[in-house]
């Protein structure tokens, strides 16, 4: 019986020193300020979002939590008030599911809001059925209201400028692709809603994700935003650093479009992700499909 909890010991010390040295993630290392900058994270009142919005707020910002469930979210704000010592970090209300949502949280926030300086596309999910608006709510949620989203606040961020934009992507882009042609019949990135499925459906999204970040630096080159798209880690705390490491580190406006991972640009990266007549057109598909001319 010793021998065995020596051993059990000795593995639970073996797993600690694996994650302090082999496993240990890179960190944000920026020691920006935030002190009169706003930012919005989506889908922040739990996990990655939240370690983000947190981070945010001990840095001064004024943080939007942009998130569906009210309850949650009030928790989360009253959680980072209290951790930080920052009054100003707000609930708003947006679901992702919904396009009449997206709008209806940029008219609050463009009416009481007058700047933006981060908005980090963090929210995301794996489920089955459809969005309000018939689209399949992997991608609904995990692409289309985010895409909407960034539309309509885009002036905004312009104005700001110097800003930036963050999509929270996922390394899954690799195994995914992009029918076109089931898209536009069927608003949805594939066919099924078995767990294998629903995953494949995941990893579509998540390229739709860094396809859409590498159009957007197209279209914003010569204003004063940029965006970068990036794989977060495991755990909460490790996986905000390269969301942060995006939304803070200087000198990477020239990185504009790129896909993170560890808090670094991936030099080699997939071609599909980086196809320019694939990225116009999920573009144009996505304006269409969100009533944008």
């Amino acid at each position: 019986m010793l021998l065995l909890l020596l051993c059990g010991a000795l593995a639970v010390g073996g797993i600690f020193l694996l994650r302090l040295t082999v496993f240990k993630l890179p960190r944000c290392k920026s020691a920006a300020k935030l002190h009169g900058k706003t930012a919005v994270v989506t889908g922040a009142n739990t996990g990655i979002g939240k370690t983000t919005a947190m981070d945010l707020a001990r840095r001064g910002a004024k943080v939007i939590l942009a998130c569906r469930d009210r309850r949650r979210a009030e928790a989360a704000v009253q959680e980072i008030i209290q951790e930080t010592g920052n009054q100003q970090v707000i609930f708003m209300q947006l679901d992702l599911a919904s396009l009449q949502s997206v709008r209806s949280f940029a008219d609050n926030f463009l009416k009481s809001e007058p700047r933006l300086d981060l908005l980090i596309n963090n929210a995301g999910l794996i489920s089955d059925g459809k969005t309000e608006d018939g689209f399949g709510m992997i991608f609904g949620v995990n692409h289309l209201g985010s895409f909407l989203l960034t539309m309509l606040l885009l002036d905004r961020l312009k104005a700001s400028g110097p800003s930036r934009v963050v999509n929270v992507a996922s390394q899954a882009y690799e195994s995914g692709k992009v029918d076109f042609n089931y898209l536009t019949t069927h608003k949805e990135l594939g066919l099924g809603n078995s767990n294998m499925q629903l995953l494949a459906k995941y990893c579509h999204s998540k390229l739709c994700n860094v396809l859409f970040t590498y159009e957007l630096a197209k279209r914003l080159q010569g204003s004063d935003v940029t965006c970068y798209s990036l794989h977060p880690a495991a755990d909460a705390d490790s996986g905000a650093q390269t969301s942060l490491h995006c939304a803070l580190e200087p000198g990477i406006e020239h990185l504009s479009g790129h896909y993170f991972t560890q808090c670094a640009p991936l030099t080699t990266i997939d071609p599909k992700a980086r196809d320019d007549a694939t990225s116009r057109k999920l573009w144009e598909l996505s304006q269409t499909f969100c009533g944008l001319s």
